[in-house]
């Protein structure tokens, strides 16, 4: 794989030189593959979002620099709008940016943008209704008219319809209810599969993040604390709760009998998971009912 994203001595700083300076995000350095699945967690005001943002020129920052594909975002200011369509950002509660009369048209908009015209255009729309769960016959409809989780899923058609190399979605499950919540993380991973593009996911849910990522960022008071392989981040429980966070359930259960003697896995992340280590024990206890 090659590298699509690179930070380097990332900074930014807010109000500077005011008295109300604050330094929300504080030399991060990292590489992110073509095609990787990225988690992004922290606690609230760990910098997540702030350091998204500069990922596409959203806030430009006050000190190191963003390389997408090699090349310096900020090398020529003027151009930066191109990087926003190679670096689409899904806002946390996106369906407040939705505008037009139809949803047609308001996946439309940034495709149209980025210069697609006829049928590429259409095939674009229909592509990123499809990836999202929409069916064709909402594509008519306004889209004020949806429910909540189906205007989540039309406006993140909309950044997806732009067909962006790197897809950063900030907390894009935020509010809905489990079963939509399951829904749009399905066709989140859907997306990434077929298409391959790399995404980068933020979320308080650990539960979602164990299930979907290959690496987890984990950001603590502006900086990267951690940046490995899923498995390798959650079997630091100890150190994880010393930055205000959590391992999944599931995660603590097992760890739990670990304690208490039982012969289970280490780093065991999700249900299935769980059911697969513990099934032949209960077998073999003869205690399967």
């Amino acid at each position: 794989m090659s590298c699509v994203l690179e930070l380097k001595n990332i900074g930014f700083t807010y109000g500077k030189g005011t008295p109300f300076e604050k330094r929300a995000v504080d030399n991060v350095s990292l590489h992110i593959e073509q095609g990787e699945f990225i988690g992004v967690i922290g606690h609230t005001g760990s910098g997540k979002s702030t350091l998204m943002q500069m990922l596409n020129g959203l806030i430009r920052p006050t000190d190191g620099q963003v390389l997408l594909d090699g090349r310096d975002i900020w090398a020529e200011p003027k151009k930066i709008r191109q990087v926003r369509f190679k670096v689409g950002m899904v806002f946390q509660y996106p369906e407040y940016q939705l505008f037009e009369e139809t949803v047609y048209k308001d996946i439309a908009f940034g495709a149209q943008n980025c210069g697609l015209q006829g049928d590429a255009l259409d095939r674009a729309i229909r592509d990123a209704a499809d990836f999202t769960g929409l069916p064709p016959a909402l594509l008519d409809k306004s889209p004020f008219d949806l429910s909540g989780g189906e205007k989540r899923r039309a406006a993140i058609a909309g950044i997806i319809a732009m067909n962006p190399e790197v897809l950063v979605l900030d907390e894009p499950t935020a509010g809905l209810d489990p079963m939509g919540r399951e829904v749009l993380l399905s066709q989140i991973v859907r997306y990434h599969k077929e298409r391959h593009n790399t995404v980068l996911l933020v979320t308080h849910s650990m539960e979602d993040i164990a299930r979907v990522a290959d690496r987890i960022m984990v950001m603590n008071k502006g900086r990267l604390a951690l940046f490995e392989p899923t498995r390798e981040v959650f079997r630091k429980g100890d150190t994880l709760r010393g930055y205000g966070l959590q391992v999944p359930q599931i995660t603590r259960i097992m760890q739990d009998l670990r304690r208490r003697g039982l012969d289970v896995p280490e780093g065991v992340l999700t249900v299935d998971e769980a059911f697969a280590a513990l099934l032949p024990l209960l077998q073999k206890e003869g205690k399967l009912w």
